[in-house]
C-alpha cells in the first residue's frame, strides 16, 4: 500500500519506484527515527541486495540524514535530518492510523511499523449495498438517470423516483449521491443507505454544470469564541490551525448544512456556553443570512 503522504519532488530524474522507496526511508526516519534493510524488504518485497543498494544510494546524496548505530545495528535519524522526498504532515500520519483502526488496511500494509496506543470513537456502520454504489457510479460515468425506490423520512413508506446522480458526497458520517430529482425538479442529496431497490435507466436531462449549489463555493470565517480567556482562545486557534486568530474554510454550498452541523455552528451561538461552543462564525450573516 502506498500511504497518502505528500512528496517533495527530487531534482534528479529518478525512477518512480526508487523515489517511492526513498520517500519510505524518510518516512521511517522522520516518524520512527530508524530504518534498516529489512524494513525496505518487507514493505516493497525487494531483495536484500536491492535494499542495500537503495540505502547506499540514498546515503550518498544525504549523508547527514542518517547514521549507522552499531549497537542497535540499524540506521538512525541524523541530527541535521532534512527530508527531500517527503513533506512531513501530521494529518497524513493520523490518516494512516485511522485506516488501520477502521480495518481498511492491515498494520503490515501501513508504512508505520511502531504503532502508538491509539483508538477512535466508533462510527455506526452505514449499510450501503455494493450493487447500489456500482449502479450510482455507472450512472455518473454514463450520464444516466435511474429509477430507485427510496425511503425518505418525510414519508412513512418508500416511493419510486428518478434520480440523475453526478457526484458522491460525504457529510462526515454518511455517504450521499448528489443528484437531480426529476420528481421534485431540483438538485438534492440522497443517502445511498436508503436506496431500497434500483429499477430502470434512461438518459439524464441535467448535468453537473446545472447544479448551482454544487458549483458555488462559500468561505466560512471562524475564530475562537470571544468570551474565552486569552489562553483559551490561543489553544482553540491551534486546534483549528488558525492564523492570527482566524481560519477560512471553503465548502461547497450544497454541503454547507453538514459542515455547519459538524462544527457546531448550526445553532444560535448564544445558546451554549463558550467552553462548549469554542468557535464562532464571523461572517454568519453572509453565510447563513440571519
Amino acid at each position: 500500500m502506498r500511504p497518502a503522504v505528500s512528496r517533495a519532488r527530487s531534482k534528479k530524474n529518478l525512477n518512480w519506484s526508487v523515489e517511492r522507496r526513498y520517500e519510505f526511508i524518510e518516512f521511517r526516519l522522520y516518524w520512527q527515527g530508524r530504518i534498516n534493510r529489512g524494513d525496505l524488504m518487507q514493505a516493497f518485497g525487494i531483495s536484500q541486495q536491492q535494499a542495500s543498494k537503495d540505502l547506499t544510494a540514498y546515503i550518498d546524496g544525504r549523508k547527514s540524514n542518517l547514521v549507522y548505530d552499531r549497537q542497535l545495528r540499524t540506521y538512525v535519524r541524523g541530527k541535521n535530518f532534512k527530508p527531500r522526498y517527503l513533506t512531513p504532515d501530521a494529518t497524513e500520519y493520523f490518516a494512516q492510523l485511522q485506516a488501520v483502526e477502521k480495518g481498511l488496511v492491515s498494520e503490515e500494509q501501513s508504512w508505520i511499523s511502531q504503532f502508538p496506543g491509539y483508538g477512535a470513537t466508533p462510527t455506526p456502520a452505514r449499510g450501503v449495498a455494493a450493487d447500489t454504489l456500482r449502479d450510482v457510479l455507472e450512472c455518473i460515468r454514463d450520464h444516466q438517470a435511474f429509477e430507485v425506490q427510496y425511503q425518505s423520512l418525510s414519508r412513512p413508506e418508500p416511493t419510486w423516483r428518478w434520480f440523475e446522480p453526478h457526484s458522491l458526497a460525504h457529510d462526515g458520517f454518511r455517504w450521499h449521491a448528489r443528484a437531480f430529482c426529476q420528481k421534485d425538479n431540483i438538485f438534492k442529496d440522497f443517502l445511498l443507505s436508503r436506496v431500497i431497490e434500483v429499477g430502470e435507466r434512461r438518459d439524464a436531462s441535467a448535468s453537473i454544470e446545472d447544479d448551482a449549489d454544487w458549483n458555488t463555493e462559500i468561505t466560512l470565517e471562524i475564530a475562537p469564541h470571544p468570551a474565552l480567556s486569552d489562553m483559551q482562545r490561543h489553544v482553540i486557534a491551534l486546534d483549528y490551525g488558525m492564523e492570527d486568530g482566524l481560519a477560512k474554510i471553503k465548502v461547497r454550498k450544497a454541503l454547507l448544512y453538514y459542515t455547519l452541523k459538524r462544527l457546531g455552528l448550526d445553532t444560535d451561538p448564544n445558546v451554549r456556553k463558550p467552553q462548549d461552543q469554542q468557535i464562532t462564525l464571523l461572517n454568519r450573516n453572509e453565510v447563513v443570512g440571519d
